[in-house]
């Protein structure tokens, strides 16, 4: 049964702790509680700062694996050629379900990732730092913490500072969707590939990293690289963040020197002891075999050569009850839905593919097989963004690693397992009573391009009009339909939905009413469009 990941999962460490010290002391470090856990922190010039990252080894978090130390001098070299300020900003958009550790940095040690932030940004001379987040949590963690360092986005300060809010969406957290975002536009990719540290937020240069990266610097910059580098392997130093879920007894976020067994941490969440497989690096990942996984160590180069990844550091395995090729379905029916609807490859190819993906299921045959291999060769590497790509890399190695179940399927029509719904997804709660939550759904015009998803999505509450465009029922969201809502908010592939809170009643209390006829009944719906 699907179980969505808490916004902060259980935390735990292997070894001595560096971007979770303190935890075992508070829920949160705040700004005095982070002094006194990690101590002051000087200022280092642009260049020192570039040596500590090269000399450590590194990369950005997020998945893509950037050399930090070159991006740096990058971004310096664009605003000095430009004469103009740059940006920095600090990644935190975490939108997809089994990725939750820059979450919990951001929820409990933000002031740590304030540190690289702010050191990057002092180091180039900034004009503003900028913190994109996807969660209540992490933006109420965030603005907190800029509150007490007394940073603000006003005029006249030397770098103005604020938290920008992205919507939960696999697409949101790619380096261009973030700033259209923070440049008030939607969070979808440009299309176009731009380097943004020659041209980003505004039009400046920009240095956008993960927000593990810029914990990772903080920590270095405050031990040095010397000590840095005593943790973990010589090529690449230090700790890693992990999130375990899946087929584990206890879903956790993992700081990891790398260099330790992969599996020794999946015994630590309590995995099988022999998985049907483990997916690495998220759902953009990569899976490996029960044998890989006695081979490899947590490190980009020991996943990578058992045909793993370590991506943004999301690790999955799954047990032998599951189908797992019906557990590679539901996770491309996601990704499909994750689609920003701006390319053919993704829009078109995505549904294609996770329909192929079903037809070989349901015991298609060679044919279905082969169309959809077709299918995946068409979408790699013509898309505007990675999604296709990440997508495409999951459905090939889906197929590579489940061979034996794959002939089950397209020879005898099935192996015989049920599909457990092991993998985290977005997920709804069962509804418990009919209460108003308080919002309503409200559409942007201006962005909505008439998909229809929202209407299959919640049917109660949106139906598509004559016109194909959706329409939304004049009511406050009942508190069992909210989740409903708000899946339908994230999946819009025009990112042009949003739900708010209604108008307070005199007094100060939030109006509460019970929703009235306008709440559509499903047989009111079968001229939607679907």
């Amino acid at each position: 049964m699907n179980t969505p990941l808490p916004d902060v999962p259980e935390v735990r460490v292997v070894g001595l702790p560096q971007l979770t010290q303190g935890f075992d002391l508070v829920d949160r470090l705040d700004l005095a509680m982070h002094l006194k856990v990690h101590g002051p922190l000087a200022p280092r010039t642009g260049e020192e700062l570039a040596l500590v990252a090269e000399e450590i080894s590194l990369r950005g978090r997020g998945g893509a694996g950037f050399p930090f130390g070159r991006k740096l001098r990058a971004v310096a070299a664009a605003a000095i050629r430009r004469g103009v300020r740059p940006v920095v900003v600090v990644n935190g958009s975490e939108g997809e379900p089994a990725c939750r550790k820059d979450t919990v940095l951001l929820n409990r040690a933000p002031h740590l990732v304030l540190d690289g932030a702010l050191l990057a940004a002092e180091a180039l001379g900034a004009r503003s730092l900028v913190v994109a987040v996807t969660r209540n949590s992490t933006e109420l963690s965030m603005r907190t913490a800029l509150a007490e360092r007394g940073l603000r986005d006003r005029r006249g300060q030397t770098l103005r500072a604020r938290v920008v809010r992205t919507p939960e969406r696999m697409v949101s957290g790619e380096a261009s969707a973030v700033i259209r975002a923070v440049d008030g536009g939607p969070a979808l990719p440009a299309g176009r590939r731009v380097r943004a540290a020659e041209s980003g937020v505004g039009g400046a240069p920009t240095l956008l990293s993960n927000a593990e990266t810029f914990a990772q610097l903080a920590v270095a910059a405050r031990i040095g690289p010397h000590r840095y580098r005593r943790t973990g392997t010589d090529t690449e130093p230090g700790t890693v963040m992990l999130t375990l879920s899946g087929a584990v007894a206890r879903p956790m976020v993992l700081e990891v020197p790398t260099g330790v067994p992969l599996r020794y941490v999946l015994q630590l969440a309590g995995a099988p002891p022999q998985p049907q497989g483990v997916l690495t690096g998220g759902y953009h990942g990569n899976w490996i075999d029960s044998h890989a996984v006695d081979s490899a160590m947590v490190s980009r180069e020991s996943l990578a050569a058992v045909g793993g990844s370590l991506g943004a550091g999301a690790i999955l395995p799954i047990g032998p009850e599951t189908c797992p090729l019906g557990e590679a379905l539901r996770v491309a029916h996601w990704l499909a839905a994750e689609t920003a609807g701006q390319c053919g490859p993704c829009k078109l190819g995505l549904p294609a593919a996770a329909g192929g993906l079903a037809d070989v299921i349901g015991g298609g045959g060679p044919t279905s097989l082969e169309a959809l291999r077709e299918v995946v060769r068409a979408v790699r590497g013509r898309g505007a963004c990675k999604h296709p790509d990440g997508s495409a890399r999951f459905f090939t190695s889906t197929l590579s690693a489940f061979t034996d179940d794959l002939a089950a399927h397209v020879l005898h029509g099935g192996c015989g397992r049920e599909t457990t719904g092991t993998l985290p997804l977005p997920g709804h709660q069962e509804a418990v009573e009919s209460l108003p939550s308080g919002e309503k759904i409200l559409i942007d015009w201006t962005l909505c391009q008439g998909h229809g998803l929202c209407a299959d999505i919640v049917p109660e509450l949106i139906r598509i009009n004559p016109d194909g465009y959706p329409s939304v029922a004049d009511a406050v969201v009942p508190t069992h339909l909210r989740d409903g809502a708000q899946r339908a908010v994230r999946r819009c592939p025009a990112l042009a939905m949003r739900i708010e809170r209604t108008e307070a009643a005199p007094g100060g209390e939030e109006r509460s009413r019970r929703p009235e006829l306008p709440i559509f009944g499903r047989r009111a719906l079968g001229s939607g469009r679907r």
